[in-house]
């Protein structure tokens, strides 16, 4: 049960890393970029990336992320790595708000968007603003569930020694060692 809770929660870390790396991008380089675009083309290729995205490589870790959490939650609610525990619901809480924004805005937005053929500056009006504040705003809550998945690991890590036994029973063991010992 170790070796699942400790691959489910690595699992679950790097796939949130990716979608918060990914929604970053967008927000300090691709947005930014296309932003000094014309109307056509930041239609176009924003057109062209919703299209492209919807793929294996984005839809497994960003899809795949809510079970590899919830399990990872399951794991550590039946005992091993009790002390991550409210880390690990913090991530998960915080995973299913940034997938709910997406949800919520960007999908929609680019939904929208697919349907522009003409008036390209009406479309990119409609779109841009919005789209990028709820990017950024998913990118910091996705990077928020990153960090506590991070600190999840720290802390169960801290709780584990080779043997298995929690590192507060082995300095207490060692402690009683050295002092009957001397």
């Amino acid at each position: 049960m170790k070796f699942l809770q400790i691959t489910t929660m690595l699992s679950a870390t790097i796939a949130c890393a990716l979608m918060a790396g990914l929604f970053a991008g967008f927000a300090y380089a691709v947005m930014p970029g296309l932003g000094r675009s014309s109307d056509r083309t930041l239609v176009e290729a924003m057109q062209n990336i919703n299209k492209a995205i919807l793929n294996p490589a984005f839809l497994v870790p960003f899809i795949g992320a809510i079970p590899l959490l919830a399990l990872a939650v399951f794991l550590a609610w039946q005992g091993h790595g009790r002390p991550a525990l409210p880390w690990l619901i913090a991530g998960l809480v915080l995973y299913l708000a940034a997938f709910a924004i997406t949800a919520a805005f960007n999908v929609p937005l680019n939904d929208r968007l697919a349907t522009a053929t003409t008036d390209f500056a009406a479309a990119r009006s409609a779109f841009e603003k919005t789209w990028v504040t709820w990017n950024i705003v998913r990118a910091l809550v996705h990077t928020a569930a990153f960090i506590c998945l991070l600190w999840s690991l720290v802390v169960y890590g801290s709780q584990r020694v080779d043997d298995g036994q929690p590192v507060a029973l082995q300095a207490g063991h060692a402690r009683s060692v050295v002092v009957s010992g001397g």
